[in-house]
């Protein structure tokens, strides 16, 4: 059998390798930075980042018994997460602005989903994305913020923790997880008209208890009057107490509060105004209310 040899190659001049050389140990110039940022995202078409080449719904065997009936996610005040938010970043060649802040934000437009491709990869916030909790991917949200989601067609709504940025496909507004999805009913259908309001909880969203009543005081000191407090709406589940406090906000009453108590053994979520100083004060506020077609009940002590 004929043995393969191998011939060395001609040596490059001296002038080429010169030039090599200086290429190689002379710094090049950087280019100034435009401050925009690529960012890692769970749902990019990354090569050889995921094991599989489309996307998918998980296997029945996957799929937790209680998938239908995962919580809601509940607004909190938290920092912006480290990565996914530079003002301006770029994915496929196309820069997005990111929000300043989440509060008055709304938008129509259609919803899809993201499953098993991306389940366990890191999202663009830095977390790992798992598609059976409560989160979604927005292109400009702050990261962390949180949304309600609103089928427009039948009324379905959830509450939604977005970490993640996308979708970058047009027309889509929103990417939501495969929980959420399912808790929307749109996991065969892949896409659905949504309404989105962001829900951007205050600081005062913990006030002091809920009023229990005139504090007894020595008997010949007379007691200060109670302060009165006007309520709009009371709810056992509290994201519908933050929803209905960010629809007040929408009408102008920006000081809207939510009181959180105990009665007959459950927990309620009461949005109220107050605390005002005196009875004629809380009633002219209610008729001022009236007129803009609000109503609201004096809050017993």
């Amino acid at each position: 059998m004929k043995r393969l040899r191998w011939r060395p190659l001609l040596a490059l001049s001296a002038s080429i390798a010169a030039s090599l050389a200086t290429a190689c140990t002379t710094p090049q110039p950087r280019a100034p930075d435009s401050g925009v940022r690529t960012v890692p995202v769970a749902h990019t078409t990354n090569a050889g980042r995921y094991s599989m080449q489309t996307d998918a719904p998980p296997e029945s065997s996957e799929i937790p018994d209680d998938v239908a009936s995962v919580p809601d996610a509940v607004p909190q005040i938290e920092p912006r997460s480290a990565s996914g938010n530079s003002p301006i970043y770029e994915v496929f060649g196309k820069k997005y602005r990111v929000l300043d802040s989440a509060k008055d934000f709304s938008q129509r437009g259609t919803a899809s989903w993201y499953g098993k491709k991306f389940h366990g990869h890191q999202t663009a916030s830095g977390e790992p994305y798992d598609m059976f909790k409560m989160t979604a991917a927005h292109k400009s949200l702050p990261l962390p913020s949180y949304v309600r989601v609103t089928r427009v067609d039948d009324g379905r709504s959830i509450v939604v923790r977005v970490n993640d940025r996308g979708p970058f496909h047009s027309g889509r507004i929103i990417d939501l997880s495969y929980a959420a999805a399912s808790k929307l009913d749109m996991i065969q259908h892949g896409q659905t008209l949504v309404d989105i309001v962001a829900l951007t909880p205050e600081p005062d969203d913990a006030p002091p208890a809920m009023p229990t009543g005139i504090a007894t005081s020595a008997p010949s000191a007379q007691a200060p009057a109670a302060p009165e407090w006007l309520q709009l709406a009371v709810y056992a589940d509290p994201i519908n107490a933050v929803a209905m406090r960010e629809q007040l906000s929408q009408k102008g009453v920006d000081n809207a509060k939510i009181l959180t108590g105990e009665e007959d053994g459950v927990t309620v979520h009461r949005v109220v105004l107050g605390p005002f100083r005196d009875r004629a004060t809380a009633d002219d506020e209610r008729n001022r209310l009236r007129t803009r077609g609000i109503g609201a009940v004096r809050l017993a002590q």
